[in-house]
């Protein structure tokens, strides 16, 4: 029996398994989809719209800028009172309200005033009213070019109007672009750039480490004795089994930025730093759960410890919440995990655009707790299978 026989068993007996495949597929891409949903729309504000009762060409036109406002989230209520019981239970950040009669005060050559609703403790609220006044001085600039053209000329309203649309379509507007120069950003694209990458690193490692309840029950039922007997080396297992592991985190891993990228449309930044760290990653994963196989006793006791030892080192290191969040002696102990220079890695490349060599740094840290993992797992199953029972 060769290391690539043992190496197909293992798959072959992962891929039976319903329950390794549940953790394995769906229960990664169920939590990417309710992180990412969750997390999704934070830079958004979410502003409610209550259209005028009577609404004309002009009132519809400010509706559809603010609708189309980049930066803001909108729902449309019935009346003001179902706007502003939404802005008390803090579901709306600001609510609009369109007057009524905007187009015949508009023609007319009146002032309007579009008030804008906010909680008074809600800094959002406050922020929310910039981005609402910007989209309607916009508008308004509009309104006082077709109201000038029409006094100039004793011209009809709408025609001024539509003519001063076309005139701002043609003419090439003045863009300002914010950029911040070295600018670093030290956290995760929100969304599903912030989930998929993050449950990633976290169920490659728990699914890795609860595989090794496989190895355990494959040891107590007496397989490796016999493999031995036959004669098989305990290298020849041992290796065998690291490869199926190592190709099912890389499987698994793949499986996840496939679903990312043509699912949720997640950038995985530059692809070969991406590939190196997917791998190095897997690697790690591999030798936690070879790991777990020969330490723990019972497959009952990789289950029980195995799932909570993940998710714990996985909050440590940065999964659940972005590290620059916590104070400063929280990630110098997130640090000491290998969850956490992933999750940096996958910061460098998603955030700053980064490439191998930005990562390398990283990747060396991971390589080295992969280096480790792998070494102390190999000499601790060989060890096992070796001894009388192989127990």
């Amino acid at each position: 029996m060769t290391a690539l026989a043992v190496t197909r068993a293992t798959v072959a007996r992962v891929f039976r398994d319903r329950t390794a495949l549940f953790f394995m597929v769906l229960l990664p891409v169920a939590i990417i989809v309710v992180i990412g949903v969750t997390v999704s729309g934070f830079d958004q504000f979410r502003v409610g719209l209550v259209p005028a009762v009577r609404s004309g060409p002009v009132a519809e036109e400010l509706v559809t800028g603010i609708e189309a406002a980049p930066g803001m989230r909108t729902r449309t209520y019935e009346t003001t009172a179902d706007a502003r019981t939404a802005l008390r239970r803090a579901e709306l950040d600001a609510v609009v309200v369109v007057p009524d009669g905007l187009d015949a005060a508009v023609r007319g050559g009146r002032t309007v005033t579009v008030p804008v609703l906010v909680e008074p403790s809600g800094s959002a609220g406050h922020a929310a009213v910039s981005s609402v006044s910007a989209v309607v001085a916009e508008h308004a600039a509009r309104l006082q070019a077709a109201r000038f053209a029409t006094d100039e000329t004793a011209g009809a309203f709408d025609h001024a109007l539509a003519l001063a649309r076309g005139t701002e379509r043609a003419a090439s507007p003045i863009a300002v672009r914010a950029e911040t120069v070295n600018g670093q950003s030290d956290y995760l694209p929100l969304g599903y750039s912030y989930s998929t990458p993050t449950m990633l690193v976290l169920f490659v490692f728990i699914n890795a480490l609860a595989g090794g309840a496989a190895i355990v029950q494959t040891r107590r039922t007496g397989v490796y004795a016999r493999a031995l007997a036959a004669p098989v080396s305990a290298r020849t297992l041992v290796l065998g089994e690291t490869i199926a592991y190592l190709l099912l985190s890389l499987l698994q891993s793949l499986l996840i930025v496939a679903v990312g990228a043509l699912a949720f449309d997640v950038a995985w930044g530059d692809p070969l730093a991406a590939g190196v760290l997917v791998a190095v990653w897997a690697l790690v994963g591999t030798g936690a759960g070879i790991l777990a196989g020969a330490v723990f006793r019972t497959p009952e006791q990789v289950h029980a410890v195995g799932p909570t030892l993940g998710i714990g080192l996985g909050m440590l290191g940065g999964c659940m919440w972005p590290l620059a969040l916590v104070p400063d002696w929280l990630r110098a102990a997130g640090h000491a995990v290998p969850h956490a220079w992933a999750v940096d890695a996958w910061t460098t490349l998603l955030s700053r655009n980064g490439d191998l060599a930005a990562i390398l740094r990283d990747l060396g840290v991971l390589a080295g707790f992969a280096t480790v993992l792998l070494v102390l797992a190999s000499v601790l199953l060989r060890r096992r299978l070796t001894t009388a029972s192989g127990t």
